[in-house]
């Protein structure tokens, strides 16, 4: 993905406003690749990872305890591991609008799919083997041929089949996002555009929960749509500067995401089985969403290791691959009596390992054969239908044929 936007002459930082944004632009300087977003993905990776693996007390065959009760010090912070699902929403904003900026309808369809779907494949066939015929995957129903295949579409939630991995259901809201976002795309992506875009998508997840209508709960996702809202306008900031306007659909996304953390307070209550306090989530919220402002803004571009490269392509993976089978492992390690700590580690360099191999030996290689398949003339529909076959002509012309072969 494309992440340098060039300077304007002499400045450190995207600051002006300008009534009629462009992008800050001249200059012989060009803003750095975002590191500091591949290293936010990580952290947000990594977050989630820890809450499932020693935040959820439902599921006490994985350690032969509960977290709460084997690691209670770690465990009252990583009950709140969930939160980095929120950070994964805010940074997709900005990521997808950057990505798509200036693209077609195909090459914003091309990408998503390239993006989505060779990695999603593969931890489909790995997770479904474990949870199938490891002897230490967690209690739960095997997994049958028809729900596997299902699956495959990325439409499983809607279709209402098993999840072959729950954390998959994020891909379903990130999804609906992408839907959503194709309606700029197809339109023009352009400042104007994604302004209105978001500040319509705004005002309907606000009213969706008092309109009674679950098809528009289900589009514009009142949960979720801060966070992919503010990270829109966070990559408007990184684009085009710094304005009041900016700030305030950020400061606004805000005002609406800690108050929908009450209704996801008392759904991952349910997982970690006691209460959550929402000053900790709310602060977490605000600390995320200072940080990835801070990252538009600049504050960060002299942050370039280059293994956070690295660390950002192996989130995904990550993500994808963490839960089933690292719940396996982990009572792999149990059972062999491994410590706490030792496991933890153990689990994470593992899953760590599997995901730098998925995204080496068959995400990368699969997505540039997909990528060359997707790419290929003749793919699309054309811009006008074919001509309409004559088929009174085409029969009169296989009957002259006929007759002539027969003479």
């Amino acid at each position: 993905m494309s992440t340098v936007v060039p300077l304007a002459p002499g400045s450190s930082s995207p600051t002006v406003p300008h009534p009629h944004p462009t992008p800050v632009a001249g200059g012989t300087g060009r803003r750095p690749r975002l590191r500091a977003l591949d290293g936010l993905r990580l952290v947000a990776a990594l977050m989630v990872v820890v809450f499932h693996w020693t935040g959820v007390n439902r599921m006490p065959e994985v350690w032969d305890g509960t977290p709460r009760q084997l690691m209670p010090e770690l465990h009252r912070f990583s009950a709140y591991g969930f939160l980095g699902v929120e950070l994964f929403f805010l940074i997709s904003g900005f990521v997808i609008c950057m990505s798509c900026w200036g693209k077609t309808p195909r090459q914003y369809f091309n990408s998503r799919v390239v993006r989505l779907l060779p990695a999603y494949w593969v931890a489909i066939i790995l997770t479904t083997l474990v949870v199938n015929y490891a002897a230490t995957a967690r209690n739960r129903p095997h997994l049958s041929k028809t729900d596997v295949l299902s699956n495959f579409t990325m439409l499983q939630l809607p279709l209402g089949v098993t999840e072959v991995d729950p954390v998959y259901w994020t891909l379903w809201v990130e999804l609906r996002f992408y839907l959503l976002f194709a309606v700029v795309v197809a339109l023009g992506v352009t400042y104007r555009r994604v302004l209105a875009f978001c500040g319509i998508w705004m005002i309907l997840s606000v009213v969706a929960d008092k309109a009674d209508s679950a098809l528009l709960k289900l589009f514009v996702m009142p949960e979720y749509a801060p966070y992919f809202i503010a990270g829109i306008a966070m990559f408007l900031i990184y684009r085009f500067g710094t304005n009041w306007l900016l700030l305030g659909v950020v400061g606004f996304s805000w005002l609406v995401a800690q108050h929908q953390l009450l209704g996801t307070k008392g759904s991952y209550e349910y997982g970690v089985m006691h209460s959550l306090n929402w000053n900790v989530m709310a602060g977490f919220s605000l600390l995320a969403f200072g940080v990835v402002l801070a990252v538009a803004m600049g504050a960060f571009d002299r942050i370039q290791w280059k293994w956070l490269t690295v660390a950002g392509a192996l989130t995904y993976p990550v993500y994808l691959l963490h839960q089933e089978i690292g719940f396996a492992l982990i009572r792999w390690a149990r059972n062999h009596g491994m410590g706490v700590g030792a496991t933890l580690l153990a689990v994470l360099a593992c899953v760590l390992l599997l995901s730098w191999i998925v995204h080496r030996y068959a995400e990368r290689p699969l997505s540039a054969l997909m990528k060359r398949m997707l790419d290929a003339p003749g793919i699309f529909p054309l811009r006008a239908d074919p001509p309409v076959r004559d088929r009174a002509a085409d029969r009169e012309r296989n009957s002259n044929d006929m007759a002539g072969s027969s003479r």
